[in-house]
């Protein structure tokens, strides 16, 4: 194959069949791909969970991972989220004429490490190539299909005054790595993305601990805006502590250079779980006895809705506990953060 990406790799010829066979199917084989249909007929049971994400991350590569496993990492977590175990990818590649080769192959190697290390196989996808200058190196679009296997499945409708709020490491790594290294930036301890795959740890969970209410990972956003949606879909106020919220400490030095707010940056390798009072002990061994989920913590508890007029009142509300004693709302996150501009 050529050392750049050509657009005959995008034709359905020859160069395609070259490009799939020598690389993609390579990185990625199992049984139902090597069929070379352009569909794939899947077995599963009962009632299934499926996600579709599309990956645009700019840098491709970052300190921690790169857009390959991030889109391995994205779906199976979304789908394990939604109370199911990940059997199965699709995977549509997106690639700018001229992309190195080499590039594709590294991304295209991750990309398969990551399904083989989440346990799903990738049985069916797509490869265009486009012109020059019409997308910004590669696009990467994954669905994932799962097995539901608890009912009810954890819901962000389904939080219950009285649930404790955990989280299962700490926060703002992802959204870090990616900006500082867009913009050039180093600090005197790396910062290292995130980013992983959570179905394992989540289907001892879910195996152990039936009744969680919600999960969900706090990706774009960060931890308040999903903490919002929660609140909104549910009904509820959410209660956090700010001196429980795990942040690593240059991860909170970087974002006071910054002026960015670590509550707000997206995350790829950590999730919340709110579920019971009773059980939220239980659930945080289950989480520290995983290396994805060793720092976990406690962070809040779910209330009832109050009158209106107070903080917290007609629901949908997400209160942060400061250090000094105080209560503010969090809300969610409206666009980009800005850093400090005055």
């Amino acid at each position: 194959m050529s050392d750049k990406v050509l657009l005959d790799y995008g034709s359905g010829g020859k160069a395609s069949q070259r490009l799939i066979s020598e690389l993609f199917m390579r990185c990625f084989d199992n049984p139902e791909l090597r069929r070379m249909n352009d569909g794939a007929v899947l077995s599963v049971s009962g009632r299934i969970a499926m996600s579709t994400d599309t990956f645009t991350v700019d840098p491709p590569f970052f300190p921690g991972g790169d857009i390959g496993a991030l889109a391995v990492h994205g779906t199976v977590n979304d789908v394990a989220m939604m109370g199911a175990v990940p059997r199965y990818l699709t995977c549509g590649f997106l690639i700018e004429e001229g992309l190195p080769m080499s590039d594709l192959e590294r991304i295209v190697e991750s990309t398969g490490k990551a399904a083989r290390e989440a346990g799903v196989w990738i049985v069916t996808g797509d490869t265009k190539v486009v012109p020059r200058g019409a997308a910004d190196k590669i696009f990467i679009n994954t669905t994932g299909i799962g097995d539901v296997i608890v009912d009810p499945a954890p819901a962000g409708d389904r939080a219950t005054a009285g649930d404790a709020i955990l989280v299962s490491g700490t926060l703002g790594d992802h959204g870090l790595a990616i900006l500082s290294t867009r913009q050039g930036l180093s600090f005197d301890t790396p910062i290292l993305s995130d980013c992983a795959n959570l179905n394992h740890v989540i289907e001892k969970l879910l195996r152990q601990l039936p009744d969680i209410h919600v999960l969900r990972d706090p990706t774009r956003g960060g931890l308040a805006t999903t903490l919002n949606e929660i609140a909104l879909s549910s009904g509820v106020t959410c209660e956090i502590e700010e001196d429980a919220i795990p942040v690593k400490p240059e991860v909170r030095g970087g974002c006071s250079f910054l002026g960015l707010d670590p509550l707000y940056l997206a995350n790829e390798g950590k999730f919340l779980c709110i579920l019971p009072e009773a059980e939220a002990e239980a659930a945080l061994a289950i989480m520290r006895a995983d290396p994805l989920g060793r720092d976990a913590k406690r962070i809040g508890t779910v209330t009832p809705t109050d009158k209106p007029g107070s903080l917290s009142g007609g629901g949908g509300r997400v209160i942060l506990k400061t250090g000094l004693g105080g209560k503010r709302m969090l809300g969610m996150l409206e666009g980009e953060q800005l850093p400090r501009i005055c």
